[in-house]
C-alpha cells in the first residue's frame, strides 16, 4: 500500500501522516471520474490510507491498489443534505479514526461547508465562512463577488422571465452562452444540459420556450475561440487563505470541443495570473483546494473568470511542484500539520485524459484552433488513466467506457455539428 520506498520513488522529498486516512466524497452518478483515481494514486503513493465513496464496486477507483476500501453509496446528489451528513459520519465510523476530507464535486464541497460542526470531529478538512463554497460555485453568486473584487468576467445578465429573454435577444450580440444559474440544478432540473452556445435570436427563443415562468439561467457574452485561449489556475490554501500550493497552465483541448472537460492541457507558467488568483483568493477568504478556469481575451488583454470551483479539479495531477507537491497533497499536509514545502512548478508537464483526447485532438484539428502558450513539446506527460504501478484502473475504464462511452462521445458529435455546442462542466 505504499510507504518510504512509494515516497522516494514518486519523487516526493517529505513524508506525510500516513496514521491520517483520506476520503474521496463524491455526490451522483459520474463513476469514471479520473480526478479520483488521481487523488487515491497522489496520496496512496505516499502511505496514505485511502478511501473512496463509489457508485458500485467496479469503478476505476474502486480498482486502484492504493484504494483500502471503497464504500458503495449510490446517490444522485439531490438528496436532503441530512441524509448525505449521515452517510458521511456513518463512513467516518467505518473508517474508526479522523480522515481528510476531498470533495470532487459541488455538492459535496457545499455540504461538508454548510454542515462543519457536524462533520467535524470525524473529518478533517478547512474552515470557511458556510456560504462561500456556494456562492463561488453558482454563475451568479460568481459574477456579484467578481463585480465586487474587480474580477474580470464575461458580460451576464441573469433573466428572470421569458419577456427579459426576448428583450435581451432584441439587442444581444450572438452568438451567446448559456449555463444553468445555480451548479446545483444539474441534477434536478437543469434548464441546460451544460455550456450551451447559441447562435442566433431564434435558437435562444425556442430554448427559453421550455425554460418555464423563473428561467435558471444566465446569458453570457460569447468569447470567440479564435480571439480567446483557455487557463486554468489550480491551488491550496490555508486557513488564513494564504497560498500554499498555486499552478498556471493552459487548455489544449476539451471535450465537447471548447467548452467541456479538458481532455489535453500544459503547465505553463504565468505569474500575472497566479498572482490574481491569490488575491481574489485571499480577498474571498477561501481556504483548501480550488479550480479556476479563465479565458484570456485577445481583443483586450484582460483573463476573464469563467468557473471558480470550491474543490479539487479532475486534471489536478497536471500539476505538481518540484518538490513532488500537488494541490491533493498540499491539502493533507497542510491538515495534518506538517509544512508543505516550496517549490516552483514543472513547466512543460502535459496531462492527457486517454478516453476523451482523441476525438478531442480530431475536433481541434478540423477547426484549426490552436493555443499559442501551449509549448511545442511536452517535458512530460501524465496519463489520467494508465499507470504503470495501478494498471487496473485503466482497464476499468476501458470495459465500462468503450459501448455506452463510444455512444455518449457521438451524441456530444452530433450535437455540435447541428451548432447547439452543448457540455456538460467538468468534474
Amino acid at each position: 500500500m505504499g510507504g518510504p520506498v512509494a515516497a522516494s520513488r514518486f519523487g516526493a522529498p517529505f513524508e506525510a501522516d500516513r496514521e491520517v486516512p483520506g476520503l474521496i466524497v463524491k455526490f451522483g452518478g459520474y463513476p469514471l471520474h479520473h480526478g479520483g483515481v488521481g487523488a487515491v494514486r497522489s496520496l496512496g503513493r505516499l502511505g496514505v490510507p485511502m478511501y473512496a465513496i463509489t457508485e458500485d464496486p467496479y469503478t476505476p477507483a474502486a480498482a486502484s491498489r492504493y484504494l483500502r476500501r471503497a464504500f458503495v453509496w449510490p446517490t444522485t446528489g439531490a438528496e436532503e443534505p441530512g441524509h448525505l451528513v449521515e452517510g458521511l459520519r456513518r463512513i467516518g465510523r467505518r473508517i474508526g479514526r479522523p480522515a481528510v476530507l476531498i470533495p470532487t464535486d459541488e455538492e459535496a464541497a457545499v455540504l461538508i461547508a454548510e454542515h462543519q460542526d457536524e462533520l467535524s470531529g470525524a473529518f478533517l478538512f478547512p474552515r470557511v465562512e458556510p456560504d462561500l463554497p456556494r456562492r463561488v460555485a453558482s454563475k451568479q453568486g460568481l459574477y456579484e463577488l467578481c463585480r465586487e473584487h474587480g474580477i474580470d468576467t464575461p458580460a451576464t445578465v441573469f433573466p428572470r422571465s421569458y419577456d427579459e429573454i426576448v428583450a435581451f435577444a432584441d439587442e444581444a450580440r450572438f452568438p451567446v452562452v448559456a449555463k444553468n444559474r445555480e451548479a446545483f440544478v444539474r441534477r434536478r432540473r437543469p434548464a441546460v444540459g451544460g455550456t450551451t452556445r447559441i447562435a442566433t435570436r431564434g435558437g435562444l427563443l425556442a430554448l427559453a420556450r421550455d425554460w418555464g415562468d423563473d428561467p435558471g439561467v444566465i446569458l453570457q457574452e460569447y468569447l470567440p475561440r479564435e480571439a480567446a485561449e483557455d487557463w486554468i489556475v489550480h491551488g491550496c490554501f490555508d486557513a488564513d487563505a494564504g497560498p500554499l500550493a498555486v499552478f498556471t497552465g493552459v487548455k489544449v483541448r476539451s471535450w465537447p470541443p471548447h467548452a467541456g472537460m479538458t481532455a489535453s492541457a500544459f503547465v505553463v507558467d504565468n505569474p500575472e495570473l497566479a498572482d490574481l488568483a491569490t488575491r481574489f483568493v485571499k480577498q474571498l477568504g477561501f481556504a483548501g483546494v480550488v479550480d479556476l478556469d479563465l479565458r484570456f481575451d485577445r481583443r483586450d488583454g484582460r483573463y476573464k473568470l469563467l468557473d471558480f470551483n470550491p474543490r479539487m479539479g479532475a486534471q489536478f495531477r497536471l500539476f505538481e511542484s518540484e518538490s513532488g507537491v500537488d494541490v491533493v497533497r498540499a491539502l493533507h499536509l497542510n491538515l495534518t500539520g506538517r509544512p508543505v514545502p516550496e517549490g516552483g512548478q514543472r513547466a512543460g508537464r502535459r496531462f492527457v485524459v486517454e478516453n476523451i483526447d482523441l476525438p478531442a485532438w480530431l475536433a481541434y484539428r478540423r477547426s484549426g484552433y490552436t493555443t499559442p502558450h501551449a509549448p511545442a513539446r511536452a517535458s512530460g506527460t501524465e496519463l489520467a488513466w494508465l499507470a504503470g504501478d495501478d494498471p487496473m484502473p485503466f482497464l476499468t475504464m476501458l470495459a465500462r467506457f468503450a459501448r455506452p462511452g463510444a455512444k455518449h462521445l457521438y451524441q456530444l458529435w452530433r450535437t455540435g455539428r447541428r451548432g447547439g455546442g452543448t457540455s456538460h462542466s467538468a468534474k
